[in-house]
């Protein structure tokens, strides 16, 4: 309590989360990659079982609904919908486990 260990004011209040608000760029080649990585194991499953003659639903569904990293805009790489944010997008980063969780397709408008 007293003396040279005593708690501050900041450690005393709880956690506090210190997340930028913004990606950096190392954090944006990094979401790229990993989007680029999904790309081609789609396409390396769809390839194979192409050759095998056979073929997914769930992969056929992916392909159509899904856009490729190419195919999305930087807004839809790096942010989300969100309908309670100021102007309905926030950080892929504020996400909860937001690199294990795709986040390609967001409503028409936004």
């Amino acid at each position: 309590m007293f003396g040279a260990f005593r708690a501050t004011a900041p450690l005393s209040g709880g956690l506090l989360w210190k997340i930028p608000w913004r990606l950096s760029r190392f954090q944006k080649a990094r979401q790229r990659e990993r989007l680029r990585a999904v790309d081609a194991v789609i396409a390396t499953v769809d390839q194979a079982l192409a050759k095998k003659g056979e073929s997914l639903k769930a992969i056929e569904v992916w392909k159509e609904t899904m856009p490729t990293e190419a195919e999305m805009l930087p807004k839809d790489k790096y942010t989300m919908f969100d309908r309670k944010a100021k102007r309905y997008r926030k950080g892929v980063h504020k996400l909860p486990k937001w690199t294990r969780v795709s986040q390609r397709v967001n409503p028409p408008g936004y």
